[in-house]
């Protein structure tokens, strides 16, 4: 058997010395562990970051051939990839159910064709540094549709390339339905996969993956596991393996190779453990295919329901505008723009300079009124004495004159008996108002107010409870 870069590695097996775990775990953070959450400012392009280097293989081998476990969470666009590496992940995989629920919103049911994926992956790859993993299903057809496969993943600048052994259309891997080819037609996938990574003259890492452990039985995996690396597989992949003793079992085949655990959140069918017991184990690399996309669509769900409320998502469930521009590079784009700028551009900066102190100023004053509103949830709409004589109560031109007059209070109390907002505003501000509290379209205020014009103040015109349960209430003043 030929024995590859990562073959050659010293480190896999599942009987290490204690001594040599700790070692590990201590390396681990050294080579391949976690870096601060905030990423160094780097130059930035209309195509996103610089993108993976021609030897990012390289590095995916090093970090296999390196010490300790390493994890990498599964993302499915350029931008969760580039959140990955922000939090200072060594690796990242792409996850196939991710990126048909984000893309087609359909199921990972082999919906998905392999020019979406390539697509899907240069994007995700150009938009990162760090090594990333593609998921490219059963090779889409037969070992010659699989060569094409495997060259079309390394032009998109993948580090390494998951192929599993499913029948078309595939499934996904802790879904029912899952049926595998044969020993022999797996087998040969794998020989052609190394063939065209030669033929390529490339260093991608192949990711062998059986799912036979359900289609067929767990001793049947194992055995496939063998004759893939055999074939020349660089990492094995059984998966939903399932129990401990059948993850143990799996990292005592072929040793010298590097096994991959996958953790499938929310209720698969293999034990999730954290990176130390799975090292413990024997795995060298870890995949969480369902993190992003499951926290991304409950975010999504909660600020859609806020937003219907008529309320907007709280600032703590949300980066503030500042952090989303920093994360998507605004300041490195600016800063790099600054290089380009010709003398039309210097001269259109300079004038625009003299602004900048108003514009400063008024920065400050806005800034000030946030810091006062989030202690106080009053607020005071002041009408400029220009438009209140406009259209105020000793105007003849305005067919509600005296309503400026007058002020509506608007209410609401959370479910929680907490209050959320106490507003006040001219009452003449009435088409504004929809805009604060959405809850408030279709009613028509104007004619409660000419029911009440001659109330006292305090009377209640409103109160309901809107679609979230809260309270919400509106007086005359």
């Amino acid at each position: 058997m030929e024995v590859s870069a990562v073959s050659r590695g010293t480190w896999c097996g599942c009987v290490v010395p204690r001594e040599r775990r700790l070692q590990s775990r201590s390396l681990s953070l050294l080579i391949g562990g976690r870096r601060s959450f905030k990423s160094p400012a780097v130059a930035c392009s209309l195509v996103g970051s610089e993108g993976p280097s021609p030897s990012s293989a390289k590095v995916l081998r090093r970090i296999l051939e390196s010490p300790g476990i390493h994890q990498g969470p599964a993302c499915f666009d350029a931008l969760s990839a580039k959140l990955v590496e922000n939090a200072g992940f060594p690796i990242c995989f792409t996850s196939g159910f991710s990126i048909s629920a984000a893309r087609l919103a359909l199921p990972d049911t082999g919906l998905l064709s392999y020019g979406e994926m390539v697509e899907q992956g240069h994007l995700i790859t150009q938009a990162v540094s760090i090594p990333v993993i593609g998921d490219a299903d059963n090779g889409y057809g037969n070992a010659m549709n699989l060569k094409r496969t495997l060259k079309g993943f390394i032009a998109a600048g993948f580090a390494g390339i998951i192929l599993e052994d499913q029948i078309s259309p595939k499934a996904c891997g802790h879904t029912r339905g899952r049926k595998v080819v044969s020993r022999e037609e797996a087998v040969m996938k794998i020989r052609a996969a190394v063939d065209a990574r030669r033929e390529s003259g490339s260093d991608i890492v192949i990711v062998a993956r059986t799912d036979s452990r359900q289609a067929v039985s767990f001793d049947e995996a194992l055995i496939r596991s063998r004759e893939f690396a055999d074939a020349g597989a660089d990492v094995l992949f059984i998966d939903a393996l399932a129990s401990r003793q059948e993850m143990r079992a799996f990292c005592e085949v072929s040793p010298l190779v590097p096994k991959m655990a996958n953790m499938l959140e929310g209720g698969g069918k293999t034990p999730i453990l954290n990176p130390l017991e799975l090292e413990e184990i024997g795995f060298k690399i870890v995949a969480y295919p369902l993190s992003l996309i499951g926290v991304s669509i409950r975010a999504m769900q909660d600020s859609l329901t806020a937003i219907r409320g008529g309320r907007i998502p709280p600032p703590g469930s949300m980066p503030s505008f500042e952090e989303i521009k920093d994360i998507l590079g605004f300041n490195s784009y600016y800063e790099e723009e600054k290089r380009y700028a010709t003398s039309t551009n210097k001269l259109l900066s300079k004038r625009e300079s003299s602004s900048i102190y108003s514009i400063q100023q008024r920065d400050q004053v806005d800034t000030e009124q946030t810091s006062q509103s989030l202690k106080e949830p009053i607020v005071e709409v002041i009408t400029p004495d220009d438009v209140y004589n406009k259209y105020g109560a000793d105007s003849s031109r305005d067919p509600f004159s005296g309503i400026w007059s007058r002020t509506l209070r608007v209410k609401i109390t959370g479910r929680d008996g907490f209050e959320k907002l106490d507003l006040r505003i001219p009452a003449g501000f009435l088409d504004g108002v929809t805009n604060i509290v959405p809850a408030l379209g279709g009613i028509n205020i104007k004619e409660l107010l000419d029911d009440a014009a001659e109330e006292v103040g305090g009377k209640l015109l409103l109160d309901f409870n809107d679609r979230m349960g809260d309270r919400i209430q509106v007086f005359l003043e």
